[in-house]
């Protein structure tokens, strides 16, 4: 039976909305002594969101920042003794200086478009429990009916409760909402499990194709092939 069409969508924030200011990192690091230049820094991002999900997928307790963190710094260049003290030092930071705010061109203009054409839209994201802050920070506050941060609500992706929550404060059945996001364990299979159905961003086509539920997926690469893929899953914008 065709599901009926989406009427609401969620917003994984990090890597989906924004992504990580390595320019930022570099200079934070800097504050520590630490030499680390943005470019190798962005070489390095891709590692530690690997790592990231691999420490979900294994059932990880608790947000792995630390460990996506950790990955992205040794990849990156920053030697092995200053690895852990630079890390914890970033965690404890991170809540007054959140290094997620470069914004990913053309994502939120589709929540604008979104919330202008008066579908509901959330963040529902892994975060430190200050995200409220910095999308009133970026301006973003008013296009978003609520903003799902596991830090403040002491659950977190890949779990059902988080997304429940969220589907409730977007005045929808979770079969009704689209979660976006770019993270297979905690965003797309979290998603699926609750209910939902997923856009996976900057996702694996193919292995897509092979998910048990891969007709309640769909995959984009930018802010344009996400507008064809809420519209095939029925969302009116």
């Amino acid at each position: 039976m065709r599901d009926a069409p989406a009427t609401a969508v969620s917003f994984d924030f990090g890597q989906t909305l924004v992504e990580l200011d390595t320019g930022l990192l570099s200079a934070r690091l800097a504050e520590r002594g630490i030499t680390a230049p943005r470019e190798q820094l962005d070489g390095a991002v891709d590692a530690g969101w690997r790592a990231y999900n691999e420490a979900i997928q294994r059932g990880f307790g608790g947000h792995p920042w630390k460990i996506m963190m950790r990955r992205l710094l040794e990849v990156g260049g920053v030697p092995a003794g200053a690895l852990d003290a630079a890390v914890d030092w970033l965690w404890t930071e991170q809540p007054r200086k959140n290094l997620w705010r470069r914004p990913i061109a053309g994502m939120i203009d589709v929540v604008a478009e979104l919330a202008q054409a008066g579908v509901p839209v959330a963040v529902l994201s892994n975060s430190e429990g200050r995200l409220d802050e910095l999308v009133d920070e970026l301006g973003w506050s008013a296009r978003f009916v609520a903003v799902a941060d596991s830090g403040r609500l002491g659950f977190e992706k890949p779990g059902r409760e988080i997304f429940a929550w969220t589907a409730e404060r977007l005045g929808a059945p979770l079969a009704a909402v689209v979660h976006v996001g770019d993270s297979l364990a905690a965003d797309v299979e979290g998603a699926l499990a609750a209910g939902m159905r997923a856009v996976w961003f900057k996702g694996d086509p193919h292995r897509a194709a092979q998910m048990p539920r891969a007709e309640r997926v769909a995959v984009c690469d930018d802010a344009g092939s996400l507008r064809r893929a809420l519209r095939a899953f029925g969302v009116r914008f």
